[in-house]
């Protein structure tokens, strides 16, 4: 009988978001083919250690009065390192053991240390296949400032903005062209993290000292008047493009300003539908657009494509997330689900598109 592909699942991470990471590791967990696959929990510390983890999904749910963490699920004294496409584990005074050899490693590691090309160049280094987008797909689209540039010269409409670098302010001429509402953001972040509203100009310091708080560099970004709409895309399979989902449209209906992290996670503050109410259109480009703009950054495995849509049914890109959440609460496993590819059938495609694409330069 041919031994199971063994699917190390990494968690957690150094950024802002591990809480996330956990939970989507949860539900990863909890829904992946054991019969196909025999799968190893690796969290990584906020601390940056890699340890072996419980496999008990129902310890990394997410909720407002429970925030999961990689140190909770710790197998005590237990540490992974990753070498020459095995990881091997050690205990304090013993010899490292070898935890056999990994077939594929499911980074849903989100942000900083982790969808930023980080961990994708170590295992690159370390020989070993991975799901999602190569170093420089996941920094490009990790840094909203590039995103922008490499979309729009595919093309695809994004909005006014300006970059902030570490000493800059926005000048009297950029305030006179982007208006207000703007939005202030650290240019390399997600889950909404350091993310403000501003509806007066007398609140931008504090707003770009907010941002400054996760990063240095910051984005400025008119505020646009209009819906958010996601789309799903994944590698295509056998060679052909990428392909996309149904699109959501989601709808902050009390409670926030903006579509925030305790929106997203936390609380009902949310409706969402999918597909999405536009005219068919309207709904086939933006699945173009989030196919193209996939292309552009050179992706792979998979993304999640976020959109405005004005009033008027104009379309602009937003941002691309290359590891989107897996939480009970993300729009990318729903809106698949949607399209007809259930969740545990979307593991599997992830985990067969990366075991064919291998490691190295592809």
């Amino acid at each position: 009988m041919a031994r199971k592909i063994r699917v190390a699942v990494v968690f957690g991470g150094r950024s802002t978001e591990h809480a996330v990471s956990c939970a989507s590791a949860g539900l990863v967990l909890s829904a992946i083919d054991r019969d196909r696959y025999d799968v190893l929990p690796i969290g990584i510390a906020t601390d940056g250690r890699w340890v072996l983890t419980s496999d008990d999904p129902g310890r990394l749910a997410l909720s407002a009065g429970s925030v999961p963490s990689v140190e909770a699920v710790a197998v005590p004294g237990a540490s992974v390192v990753p070498l020459g496409g095995s990881l091997s584990v050690s205990s304090p005074g013993s010899v490292p053991r070898d935890l056999g050899e990994v077939d594929v490693v499911l980074p849903l590691l989100h942000g900083t240390y982790g969808e930023d090309g980080t961990i994708q160049g170590l295992l690159e280094m370390a020989g070993i296949p991975y799901v999602g987008c190569n170093v420089f797909a996941s920094a490009a689209a990790m840094d909203k400032e590039f995103t922008k540039k490499l979309a729009a010269i595919e093309g695809i409409p994004v909005g006014p903005y300006v970059v902030l670098r570490a000493g800059d302010s926005l000048s009297a001429e950029d305030k006179q062209r982007l208006g207000l509402p703007v939005f202030v953001k650290p240019a390399r972040a997600g889950s909404s993290f350091g993310i403000t509203k501003v509806n007066d100009w007398a609140d931008l310091d504090e707003a770009v000292a907010t941002a400054r708080a996760v990063d240095p560099k910051v984005l400025v970004e008119q505020g646009i008047a209009g819906r958010e709409v996601e789309c799903g895309v994944l590698e295509g399979e056998y060679g052909g493009g990428p392909e996309a989902s149904l699109l959501a449209e989601i709808r902050v209906v009390k409670g926030h300003e903006f579509y925030d992290f305790e929106a997203k996670y936390l609380d009902d503050s949310c409706e969402y539908d999918i597909p999405a109410d536009l005219p068919p259109e309207v709904a086939h480009q933006i699945q173009e657009y989030a196919c193209r703009t996939f292309t552009a950054l050179d992706c792979a495995g998979l993304a999640r494509v976020d959109f405005f849509v004005t009033p008027d049914l104009e379309v602009y890109l937003n941002e691309i997330n290359t590891m989107p959440g897996f939480t009970s609460t993300s729009m990318f496993p729903r809106m698949w689900a949607a399209t007809g590819l259930e969740y545990p059938k979307l593991v599997s495609r992830l985990i067969r598109t990366a075991l064919r694409r291998g490691s190295g330069l592809h």
